[in-house]
């Protein structure tokens, strides 16, 4: 049998390495973090809000230097609405929850804001264009909206005076929404 002879133009080339240039590196790093948001939303997905049960508590520090711990509120109806003050529907919403709350200061009623994702300046300047005089704080590193499980704002949730979650929103809360659950719970209490 007859060796073949190639001759050497013809010989086959190793292949070269080529490296991932500084653009394509980027896009890889861009990739993966896209990749990660999106297994951490679809994770959050399956989580809900609160919407029965014992309240997840918490304490804060208000803007005005309060402690406040929310399982020392039980034995009143307590509104935690989680706001922004670049929130559209929040800026809507404001009046109406002060309304409230000066309707039933002098009962055994607490209302208590939660600025989500905020800074300290724009929401007290929020606080004081609407004129709110609850107790409002800030959402340190966002730790109670995690354990709510919020998904955007406004949230509210009422909790009963057993500390329970009795009635939650996921939009835009009306003074005669409120004023409605506030009562039956009231009422109930008797």
């Amino acid at each position: 049998m007859a060796e073949l002879e190639f001759p050497l133009e013809q010989t086959l080339e190793q292949p070269s390495r080529r490296r991932l240039g500084l653009g394509s590196i980027i896009l890889l790093i861009g990739i993966v973090l896209v990749a990660i948001v999106f297994g951490i939303a679809l994770a959050r997905q399956n989580q809900t809000q609160p919407t029965s049960g014992l309240a997840p508590d918490f304490s804060v520090t208000t803007y005005d230097g309060q402690d406040i711990q929310l399982s020392d509120l039980r034995g009143n109806v307590v509104v935690v609405n989680f706001w922004a003050s670049w929130c559209g529907p929040c800026r809507i919403e404001a009046p109406e929850l002060q309304r409230v709350w000066e309707q039933y200061a002098d009962e055994n009623v607490v209302m208590l804001g939660i600025a989500y994702t905020d800074t300290d300046s724009k929401a007290k300047a929020y606080l004081a264009e609407f004129g709110v005089t609850y107790p409002n704080a800030p959402d340190t590193g966002t730790r109670i909206s995690d354990k709510y499980n919020i998904q955007g704002v406004p949230e509210t949730f009422i909790i009963n005076q057993q500390g329970e979650v009795v009635k939650f929103y996921m939009v835009r809360v009306t003074a005669a929404q409120l004023g409605a659950e506030i009562e039956r719970l009231l009422q109930q209490d008797a």
